[in-house]
């Protein structure tokens, strides 16, 4: 009574105001699952292709209406009869009709909604939380969430260069206290802010966006609003950086462009410039430091730099394959996992597998365009994955995931273990 009976697309809105895809699956027993996909505004070359219309005339070229046809026409027709528990099988399939190696055809956001909604309907089928039905009896772990509070790069209109600068709540003894204490640091910012004649507006994934040139003054304003509401850097708090490199990587020159910084260097000169900033600060992580192909100065800061994490995003796409490269090289100690940067959830927990066996950091992440969808918050958890980025604390679509998360530390009970000092590198394990 679990094979799949209907499908149904529609085109609705993320947080961005764009449109994007939901589905939902039917089963034969009634059961229902639902799913929507988000975007990415700096997408790197190696993620698997959004499906647009690219009729201007509608939604700037923006509409999803092919790839809301072709899982009527093409992926519903293949796949309806189909047991739901064979989310492998099914995925292989979608993969198959595409056919091409970057989904181009059918569209990853296409695909990824249909797998993720199939997912959703096998675990309300067995009246499972979707974490406990991806994830079985070991899935008991609560990340550290990695709260956006000062925002730049292509995501705003700042003039600093690196994309994000996070808390990390590595010091609270639970989930819902790391939250509340994060919150607590948030309005203080805002109360800073505002005491220094900045914006106090939050931008599209939730933080900050003041009009700074220089990442060390973020950073020691991040500082300042940690201290402000009676917690301690070091201790209560580690600050991770986005640095998003493949968006300020001049690739005929092969040069670094920092213009907050008043910088144009090479890969060996930008390695420099982050020893020089990093020092004396307490960081946890660092993510995509370097552009998505430079290989060798992911090896050489890696190789230098054991005490905190050097994370990989659009390095690793969410692709197995190019994970593998990033494992033979040891590029980085950790990974951004974005489902729809890969396409199918089978892919998805593939890359996840590959990287814990290599004792590789996961980090479950979001993207820019995002939709009210929790999924990325059960995966967090069904997978052990020690870290979650999902946004600011500000923002319904951000705010969701976190609050998914304090649920499911409230079901878990006594068996809910929230990773806390366990992420750091130099922690004792």
């Amino acid at each position: 009574m679990t094979e799949i009976v209907d499908i149904f697309a529609r085109e609705i809105l993320d947080s961005a105001g764009n449109p994007t895809i939901e589905v939902d699956v039917v089963l034969a027993d009634g059961a229902r699952g639902r799913a929507s996909v988000p975007a990415g505004a700096s997408t790197g070359i190696h993620e698997a292709l959004d499906l647009r219309d690219k009729d201007i005339k509608r939604y700037g070229g923006k509409g999803v209406q092919k790839a809301i046809n072709g899982i009527r026409d093409i992926i519903a027709q293949e796949i309806n009869g189909t047991d739901a528990f064979e989310q492998d099988l099914i995925d292989r399939v979608m993969c198959h009709l595409d056919d091409t190696e970057n989904k181009a055809m059918l569209g990853a956001n296409a695909i990824l909604a249909v797998s993720l909604a199939v997912a959703q309907a096998a675990a309300h089928s067995l009246e499972l939380p979707l974490y406990r039905y991806l994830g079985g009896v070991q899935a008991n772990s609560l990340p550290v969430p990695l709260c956006s509070i000062i925002n730049g790069g292509m995501h705003v209109d700042n003039d600093l260069d690196i994309q994000e600068v996070m808390i990390a709540p590595v010091g609270l003894p639970s989930f819902s206290e790391a939250i509340r204490a994060s919150s607590e640091v948030f309005h203080a910012m805002r109360c800073i802010l505002r005491d220094k004649g900045h914006s106090t507006v939050t931008v599209s994934e939730g933080g900050y966006a003041p009009q700074l040139g220089q990442v060390q003054q973020a950073m020691d304003l991040v500082l300042l609003a940690i201290e402000k509401v009676g917690y301690k850097p070091g201790r209560d708090f580690y600050l991770s950086l986005d640095c998003d490199a493949s968006e300020f990587y001049c690739p005929k020159d092969k040069r670094y462009e920092l213009r907050g910084e008043g910088l144009h260097v090479d890969s060996a000169q930008l390695a420099d410039f982050y020893d020089k900033i990093l020092k004396g600060y307490p960081i946890l992580s660092i993510e995509d430091p370097f552009d998505q192909d430079d290989w060798e100065a992911w090896q050489a800061f890696s190789k230098r730099h054991t005490n905190f994490h050097v994370i990989g995003g659009d390095l690793f796409a969410t692709s197995a394959k190019r994970l593998q490269l990033g494992i033979d090289h040891r590029a980085a100690s950790g990974i951004v996992i974005k489902p729809n940067q890969v396409g199918t959830l089978t892919e998805t927990l593939n890359a996840i597998r590959l990287a814990q066996r290599h004792g590789m950091t996961t980090i479950v992440g979001h993207r820019t365009g995002e939709t009210e969808d929790t999924f990325i918050a059960d995966l967090c958890v069904a997978t052990n994955s020690r870290m979650i980025k999902a946004g600011g604390l500000s923002r319904t679509e951000r705010i969701a995931k976190y609050n998914q998360l304090i649920r499911i530390e409230e079901a878990l009970g006594e068996d809910a273990v929230y990773v806390s000092r366990f992420v750091l590198r130099t922690a004792s394990m």
